[in-house]
């Protein structure tokens, strides 16, 4: 018996369909999807060029007297981050001439990992190391406050040994370079009100200089540097 040729229909069906047409609008939503953290990547990078160029111009922008820098699990909230900048600026004094004591406070969330291993995580933690890493190649930030020493030192062997120096390039230890927050007279006294006990557990150091010209100020910042540690619980 002859077989009858039976029409692929399927096939057909799907060789016929019309093909999907997307709008601009559908289009550029599918790319950013895709793509959205590399643009935040890419961002973060350009940011840091365009900084470093406009901090070598110094266009339009009157440096901070004093530079801290936080760095730990989450950031701090935003009225003790404000708290901190106006308190500290009394210990100090006006550097640039411009007539007040002004301190900025800039802050690297190194997420923790009980935020998970997802990748937004990943990509903020990335996007605050590479920032961080630009502020400790170019000098800015004096003053580092620290959720956890021992590993930011493990990690970037920043902080200076207790006269100021760079450490052994075989030392990365902590010991005796940063302070806990609340065995310092000068930072415990304080007022920042209801985050006296968050700042209490934190400590304070100071960065060393493996490039001597990237100091900056290094002798006014020396001296708020002894203020800070002046009358130090051992």
């Amino acid at each position: 018996m002859n077989m009858i040729n039976m029409p692929d229909i399927t096939k057909q069906q799907y060789l016929s369909r019309e093909p999907v047409r997307y709008t601009k609008k559908q289009r550029l939503q599918n790319w950013l999807y895709y793509n959205k953290w590399w643009l935040v990547v890419g961002a973060v990078i350009l940011w840091i060029a365009g900084s470093m160029i406009w901090n070598i111009l110094g266009i339009g922008k009157v440096r901070p007297d004093y530079i801290f820098a936080y760095v730990g699990g989450y950031e701090l909230p935003d009225e003790c981050a404000e708290k901190l900048k106006k308190e500290l600026a009394t210990l100090g004094a006006d550097i640039n001439g411009d007539g007040k004591v002004t301190v900025e406070l800039r802050q690297y969330p190194l997420y923790n990992n009980d935020r998970g291993d997802d990748v937004d995580s990943m990509y903020y933690a990335y996007a605050s190391d590479v920032t961080l890493v630009a502020d400790i190649t170019e000098g800015e930030s004096f003053f580092f406050i620290l959720e956890d020493p021992a590993s930011f030192q493990l990690e970037y062997q920043t902080l200076a040994d207790p006269n100021g120096s760079p450490p052994d390039s075989k030392d990365f230890s902590a010991e005796g370079k940063a302070y806990l927050w609340s065995d310092c007279p000068a930072l415990d006294a304080l007022d920042i009100g209801e985050f006296g006990d968050l700042m209490s557990g934190l400590y304070i150091g100071r960065r060393c200089f493996y490039n001597e010209s990237k100091a900056k100020n290094l002798e006014e910042n020396e001296a708020l540097w002894e203020i800070i540690i002046s009358g130090i619980k051992q």
